[in-house]
């Protein structure tokens, strides 16, 4: 059979379906729809706490995540997990049986460079690395027993970041956004604010993988503006508000074509909100509006380039929790050599990376508390993986996925709390041994979510962020 040549084939997509079948289906659509849209009722609104919001499975413990990303893998040992064995056998070869690292250039047990300290009510040892953050340790609960099932940085960053070790999956932070929802009108549900080091994997470790794309993560860059062509390239408002709304009409005849496909309802959705983030987005950035104490708190005034860079993005990070974006994610800052992966060079390497982050993040957690945000915030601090406790080559550590350390802190959290334990070298987790599938399932409940039960339909099954497995860490919550 012929067609004119403007007929344009299309699947069948799940509105459709959804809209055209009997006994009751539509209604089932509809109500999607109105919450895709945000439109809820208002036992919704209720369940959730503000209107934008969705239905949560049960009461949040907190509204937002700022998630503290060290890329390149922090050493449990010089950071969270001290191991006097190390010092005592300092330069000896290693007493137990080594796994196969990823360079293989092993060299002797190496003692960790800093010393350790008992801090706050709590006594939970820091390095001196962390002045700042040591000093809210009453706030934290260690986590010294996390594990990834991969040893290769792209690998384990699309692991901790999407659950699974390939590329495609969508990102944490788009699975939180389509969960919830966003509470911020002019600004997107999950943003990532990039210091200038964007993680091995790319930019699909922010992806939103086979969820729709209004919830993929939306880079903010270190320069100014933040965002590429966030100022409009026409002479008047006039103007662009007219071409808009030529594309908008043209957008929608021809997602009407294609009844409602997913793909044109979400470049339509993407494109309103880029519209209203011309407005949003210079009064977000313009720290000018912050008190000068408040710059100096987060280090923004300090000749250290990576301590200004990285304050810049705890107090951006702050300014967008306050209106309401869901997953704030923040990447390490460029201090002229490698992030925290240090084959060689440990000493210096893990120091500038530390001075870098220490008094942001130490000023993030007291900002958050004096604007009454703290509880209504999780603040989550990892790297993809750990660090060997012997050396690689002389002065280096190789990648550890065995046993490393992350923390969490905010609503919900018991502060003060070390969970899990790793061997009397600090090589791999013996006691209540995480995955980190455990964690984005503790991350969920904190937002009010099962993690088995949120899900999204693809490829003939239900997908979740945790796939079949996660369990909540329940010892290290309030």
């Amino acid at each position: 059979m012929a067609h004119c040549g403007s007929f344009i084939p299309h699947p069948t997509t799940r509105r459709e379906m959804l809209r055209t079948s009997a006994n009751g289906f539509g209604a089932l659509a509809l109500g999607a729809l109105l919450n895709q849209d945000q439109r809820l009722t208002a036992e919704e609104q209720k369940t959730s706490g503000k209107p934008g919001s969705r239905a949560t499975h049960f009461p949040p413990a907190v509204k937002n995540v700022i998630y503290l990303y060290m890329d390149g893998g922090p050493s449990q040992v010089d950071t969270w997990d001290p191991k006097p064995r190390l010092t005592a056998e300092h330069g000896k070869p290693f007493g137990m049986k080594i796994e196969p690292t990823q360079f293989n250039n092993i060299g002797t047990t190496f003692a960790s460079p800093w010393k350790f300290q008992n801090h706050g009510d709590s006594g939970i040892p820091v390095s001196e690395l962390f002045p700042h953050v040591a000093k809210h340790v009453d706030d934290l609960a260690v986590i010294r027993s996390m594990t990834s099932a991969f040893s290769e940085h792209t690998n384990a960053n699309f692991f901790l970041h999407t659950g699974t070790g390939f590329q495609g999956r969508p990102s944490m932070g788009a699975w939180i956004g389509y969960g919830l929802g966003s509470e911020a009108k002019d600004l997107p549900a999950f943003v990532v604010l990039n210091g200038g080091l964007i993680p091995s994997g790319g930019l699909d470790n922010f992806n939103n993988g086979f969820l729709p794309a209004t919830f993929q993560g939306s880079i903010l860059g270190p320069g100014d503006p933040p965002v590429a062509y966030i100022q409009r390239s026409e002479a008047t408002a006039a103007l662009q508000k007219n071409k808009l709304s030529l594309l908008n009409k043209l957008d929608r005849r021809a997602a009407d074509a294609r009844n409602g496909a997913d793909q044109l309802e979400s470049a339509i959705a993407n494109y309103e909100l880029a519209y209203r983030m011309q407005s949003a987005i210079p009064e977000l950035t313009d720290l000018n509006q912050e008190s000068q104490e408040t710059r100096r708190l987060y280090g923004m005034e300090t000749k250290s380039k990576g301590t200004a860079t990285f304050g810049k993005q705890c107090l951006l990070a702050r300014r967008m929790v306050e209106r309401g974006v869901r997953f704030v994610e923040l990447t390490c800052p460029s201090i002229g050599h490698d992030r925290w992966d240090q084959h060689v060079n440990l000493k210096q390497g893990h120091a500038d990376n530390a001075r870098a982050i220490d008094q942001p993040i130490g000023a993030l957690l007291t900002d958050l508390k004096h604007r009454g945000l703290f509880n209504e915030t999780l603040i989550v601090w990892s790297g993809e993986f750990g660090r060997t406790p012997f050396a690689q080559g002389s002065n280096g550590r190789d990648h550890n996925p065995f046993g490393f350390s992350v923390w969490l802190a905010g609503g919900g959290i018991k502060g003060g709390t070390v969970h899990g334990q790793t061997d009397e070298y600090g090589y791999k987790a013996i006691e209540n041994k995480q995955e980190v599938h455990d964690l984005h399932a503790t991350m969920l409940h904190l937002l009010g979510m099962d993690h088995t039960r949120m899900t999204f339909r693809f490829s003939g099954r239900d997908m979740r962020l945790t796939d079949v497995h996660g369990h909540v860490i329940h010892e290290i919550l309030a």
